[in-house]
């Protein structure tokens, strides 16, 4: 519980950081992360993230994390291991006796991930759609 306490206060000063970045000149690379996050918060009904007392929804931690993650969560799951993937499967609920599991379902979807068109919504999809019966 404290690992996702850590996770959610991390991941909303990381949302003021790019509130913040966003307002100054950028490189490409940030622009480019910028502009995922950006597509994948357009992607959903304003202020369906948030409850009316401005806090993440629990619904949309997922989200959230992915968007502001989205470059090292690839990198995870070409590997099929690695901190963005263990704390994405905490996320999501996947029990620790079926992690391994969960990062070699994460690695053998990378494939259809490794395009430039890809973001993060497309890792939630393809992470949650079309799973095997009690892969994890």
């Amino acid at each position: 519980m404290a690992a996702v306490s850590r996770i959610l206060r991390h991941l909303m000063w990381a949302g003021v950081l790019c509130l913040t970045v966003s307002a100054c000149t950028v490189t490409e690379t940030l622009k480019d992360v910028l502009g995922s996050i950006k597509d994948t918060l357009s992607s959903t009904t304003p202020g369906a993230w948030f409850n009316e007392d401005g806090l993440l929804k629990a619904d949309q931690k997922v989200n959230a994390f992915v968007a502001l993650n989205f470059e090292n969560l690839k990198q995870d799951m070409a590997r099929g291991h690695g901190e963005y993937l263990a704390s994405l499967s905490a996320l999501m609920g996947v029990p620790r006796g079926r992690q391994e599991a969960f990062y070699s379902f994460a690695q053998s979807r990378y494939p259809l991930m490794n395009n430039s068109q890809s973001g993060p919504s497309d890792i939630v999809t393809l992470l949650t759609m079309d799973l095997p019966h009690g892969t994890y």
